[in-house]
């Protein structure tokens, strides 16, 4: 193990295992702390330098469009396998997966999250599929990619998605565009599960909309574009803009049932907002090693002085320390919430962990981009790439905005009961001052005047 790798306390290297936090460890397995120890290692040590190569590859001809994934990511995936770092993200009640709880997994996220470079997770079609696309998507063999945001409605509120859907003997026949489809722009990917509006006369606008699978290669189906993320080309997976011109499916790839697409978005969405929010939790603290490293860097002095010796950055280290630890702990919580709740009961949780975390990674990487000057928005640091990230995850997986509201909405529901609590509280207060035969006034009145007005 390469101790220059694995620096993370001012005395080196302390396992990730024995820096959980202390509210979290009662519920951490011995299992997934060997994996968390695992993944951390494999990460600074295999993922991390191999960012870099990745881009060449990328460059050398790889970035062609529907490429398949460059050599340096293929062995990659190879010495996880090995590792048995493979399909963690499965919820521990799948049969397919390690049996790690969402805070097990949130912890490795947090790792994942450091690297550019990393399996990216499919989105898994239920078991009634088994044969056809779960198994070749855990195995790593195919890609999935999930569609539904749309160019044309705002798509964060989720009511307007309106792909069209319609029933035609045993086949759905849908019609439409999507975007942001991220993973289409390989040519692995082989299903998309696709939101659309299969009832739109339902007087329940949570059941117009239904989820199906839809292989890439079905007839009428056109990736018409990819789309960058501020100017970052994300090849070869890419985030497609897809078309949807009569596309014909058969009426079993509906996912759960007809009208049951908002039951199905929420199930995948609730848990992968803990996970993304734990990789941006890993992003920051990433940046923040950039951070501490140019400012003690001995050949990068200003006015006479190494930039660690200056307290206006000594004071942003300071905060970037605690903008991250603080949200780390909220998503912590979140991930016990959802274990132990499930995603319904977390739904206030899992939107702080959202936001905060956000907020928290484009902080530290601005602060970071600040130190290095024109060098920190250059390709020469990875910070340009994460300030990109950071600034997408305000967006992805609903805009801060749609939490926020429904945060205070929720929140404001209290108010008639704090309300009438309050008036009760003053009432019993009057009613102790007259048991005690005192009259309420206040100490600081003064009914202090200079002399009676004239009329």
């Amino acid at each position: 193990m390469s101790a220059s790798c694995l620096i993370n306390s001012p005395n080196g290297y302390m396992p990730a295992s024995e820096r959980i936090p202390a509210i979290a460890r009662p519920f951490i397995s011995d299992g997934a702390k060997r994996t968390l120890d695992v993944v951390e290692e494999f990460v600074e040590e295999e993922c991390i330098p191999a960012d870099p190569i990745f881009e060449q590859q990328l460059g050398e001809g790889a970035r062609k469009r529907f490429s398949a994934d460059p050599p340096v990511m293929e062995d990659l995936k190879a010495k996880a396998k090995q590792l048995g770092l493979w399909n963690l993200f499965l919820p521990k009640s799948h049969a397919e997966g390690p049996g790690f709880s969402n805070l097990e997994y949130g912890l490795m996220a947090e790792y994942l999250g450091r690297a550019a470079l990393q399996a990216r997770q499919p989105t898994v079609p239920p078991l009634t599929l088994k044969s056809r696309w779960l198994t070749p998507l855990l195995n790593g063999e195919i890609r999935s990619a999930f569609l539904m945001t749309e160019p044309d409605v705002a798509s964060s509120d989720a009511t307007n998605i309106g792909l069209q859907m319609h029933k035609d003997g045993n086949d759905w026949v849908l019609n439409g565009q999507k975007w942001w489809s991220s993973g289409t722009g390989n040519i692995r990917c082989k299903i998309y599960l696709v939101m659309g509006k299969s009832d739109p006369l339902n007087s329940n606008k949570y059941k117009q909309h239904s989820v199906i699978l839809v292989p890439a290669n079905t007839p009428g189906l056109t990736v018409t574009r990819v789309l960058s993320v501020i100017g970052f080309d994300h090849a070869p997976e890419g985030h497609g803009q897809v078309t949807f011109d009569n596309v014909r499916v058969p009426a079993q790839n509906m996912i759960l049932g007809e009208g049951r697409g908002f039951e199905v978005v929420q199930g995948r969405l609730g848990p992968g907002r803990i996970h993304h929010a734990m990789r941006s939790i890993g992003g920051a603290e990433r940046a923040l090693e950039w951070f501490l490293s140019r400012i003690n860097d001995p050949a990068k002095k200003s006015f006479g002085r190494q930039l660690a010796e200056h307290g206006i950055m000594l004071e942003r280290v300071a905060q970037s320390r605690m903008e991250i630890d603080s949200p780390r702990l909220v998503v912590l919580n979140a991930a016990v919430m959802i274990d132990e709740l499930g995603g319904k009961r977390a739904l206030k949780e899992i939107a702080e962990a959202k936001v905060q975390t956000a907020s928290a990674l484009l902080n530290v990487v601005d602060r970071a981009i600040q130190a290095y000057g024109a060098a920190g928005v250059s390709q020469d640091t990875p910070l340009a790439s994460l300030w990109a990230h950071a600034r997408t995850m305000r967006i992805v997986d609903g805009p801060d905005e749609v939490h926020i509201l429904q945060l205070g909405r929720n929140e404001s529901k209290r108010g008639d009961t704090l309300q009438t609590r309050i008036e009760a509280q003053k009432a019993k207060a009057a009613q102790v001052f007259r048991g005690y035969n005192l009259k309420q006034s206040d100490n600081l009145e003064l009914n202090r005047t200079t002399a009676k007005a004239n009329l």
